[in-house]
């Protein structure tokens, strides 16, 4: 499950907007905000499923153990430079 920290995480390595993220999500900006949102508003499982999604097709995993979440993000193999 995607939490409110790592979706804003995810949104500023990917420099991303929230309404960026609300579209790739194919999801409503308000949706979105919802999930950001501190205050731990009711967000439905569909919505964190397609930010999930949307974060992890572009190159976002989410990370989660007993101490602590976070994300990383994961770099394209055509960036890298070619070894020689």
């Amino acid at each position: 499950m995607i939490t409110a920290r790592q979706s804003r995480a995810a949104r500023a390595l990917l420099g991303w907007t929230q309404e960026t993220l609300a579209d790739k999500a194919r999801t409503s900006l308000t949706a979105l905000k919802r999930l950001e949102s501190e205050s731990g508003l009711e967000v439905y499982e569909t919505t964190r499923d397609q930010v999930r999604r949307a974060l992890e097709a572009a190159g976002i995993v989410l990370l989660s153990t007993d101490k602590g979440e976070g994300v990383l993000l994961l770099h394209d193999r055509d960036d890298r430079p070619a070894r020689r």
